[in-house]
């Protein structure tokens, strides 16, 4: 295996080399609150990187990726955000799906669908969340029954990230008639492409539609689309969820770490910074970026119950005060719109108060922090 200095090199050229032309402008562009910008240009990049053998970096060699671990996928995406490099496209599909698959997929759904993620030509989305699920996965209510060499899905999904955009979702359906909670429940695999699905954008407090309610209307899909055993989607649900928060984490805090450091500049040219509140508070965001960064660090490679929660809750909190504390920065100037439009820091703001529901609310993480780690009593429910 390549060493990581090496690896991290080859990421680091390979992005100076390419990153240029028509690509250079894309710099910056995408990502949670900006899904919108250069959509289409953003998946022919990410093609780009397909093809130099830059996605799926840490999948088994025999399904396409290239079997590298923890510490050079952390390289890879360390490297990608310095270059301020665009949003990838393919999340649901690289970083969740995927690893489902390896992990639970039959030879056959690994044969038809890792190698259009691994090229990124199809795209995918996530069905888990309900109007009356969020949070609650276990109380989902969208059903799913076999009807010859077929599954009939009725019901509704909400907040489904890029669903506009992707042809397939997996899907968490009920699949035995009167289980409740966890039992019952299937991961399904469905086309969007059909009569029966009905995607409708949601307009959010920017005025851009990145989550999407799914509704299923007598909706199909092979009997062979169910991953893992009917009834058991639990067990795989909970499992995709594993991979959701993975290496990323330290890229993502490079980019917080830029987000912050043009706070700070935009406080020193407003003159903002000479008010001594606001200096404490650029400080104390300095300080949880690196306690962000020790702390992924320290877990990287520990599996460890409530990890990820910590995780969570530390990223969550830290990005919506920056948004708070962006718009302290901007002053009376914060409340206008330029152009009719929103800045990037009204952006941040408004997009970042999200950032502590979606993937699963504060509340939520601080339960199973409770209740799995510190083996507190469980929540009385009123």
């Amino acid at each position: 295996m390549i060493e990581v200095e090496e690896f991290r090199a080859e990421v680091r050229q390979w992005l100076a080399d390419n990153l240029v032309g028509e690509y250079a402008a894309l710099k910056g562009l995408g990502g949670p609150g900006r899904e919108h910008e250069a959509f289409t240009e953003r998946l022919a990049w990410n093609q780009k990187l397909a093809a130099a053998g830059l996605t799926c970096l840490g999948w088994p060699e025999e399904h396409g990726g290239r079997g590298l671990a923890v510490a050079h996928r952390v390289a890879f995406y360390e490297e990608y955000a310095i270059a301020n490099a665009p949003a990838k496209v393919n999340h649901f599909g690289e970083e969740l799906l995927g690893p489902t698959l390896i992990a639970w997929g039959t030879p056959e759904q690994q044969k038809r669908f890792l190698p259009k993620i691994l090229d990124v030509t199809e795209l995918w989305c996530q069905g888990y969340s309900e109007p009356g699920a969020g949070s609650d996965l276990a109380n989902v209510s969208t059903t799913a029954e076999l009807d010859g060499d077929q599954w009939v899905i009725n019901g509704q999904k909400v907040w489904t990230s890029l669903a506009h955009w992707a042809q397939w979702c997996f899907v968490v359906a009920r699949t035995e008639k009167g289980s409740k909670r966890h039992a019952g429940l299937s991961y399904l695999l469905v086309p969007l492409d059909q009569p029966g699905v009905e995607v409708r954008p949601i307009v959010q407090l920017t005025g851009d539609s990145e989550f999407n309610e799914v509704f299923f209307d007598d909706a199909r899909t092979d009997a062979s689309m169910v991953v893992g055993a009917p009834g058991d989607g639990w067990r795989v649900a909970m499992g995709t969820l594993t991979f959701e928060r993975g290496v990323s984490t330290l890229g993502q805090q490079i980019e917080y770490a830029r987000e912050l450091s043009a706070v700070a500049e935009l406080a020193k040219s407003n003159g903002a910074a000479d008010d001594p509140l606001i200096r404490e508070r650029l400080t104390r965001s300095w300080v949880g970026l690196r306690t962000m960064r020790s702390y992924a660090l320290a877990t990287m490679d520990v599996e460890q119950p409530g990890q990820d929660n910590v995780s969570k809750l530390l990223w969550a909190n830290w990005h919506r005060e920056l948004g708070e504390i962006a718009m302290e920065v901007r002053g009376r100037d914060g409340l206008t719109l330029t152009n009719g439009d929103f800045d990037e820091w009204q952006r941040l703001f408004l997009f970042s108060r999200a950032d502590t529901i979606y993937g699963g609310s504060n509340e939520i993480q601080r339960n199973i922090i409770a209740e799995r780690v510190l083996g507190l009593p469980r929540e009385v429910k009123g």
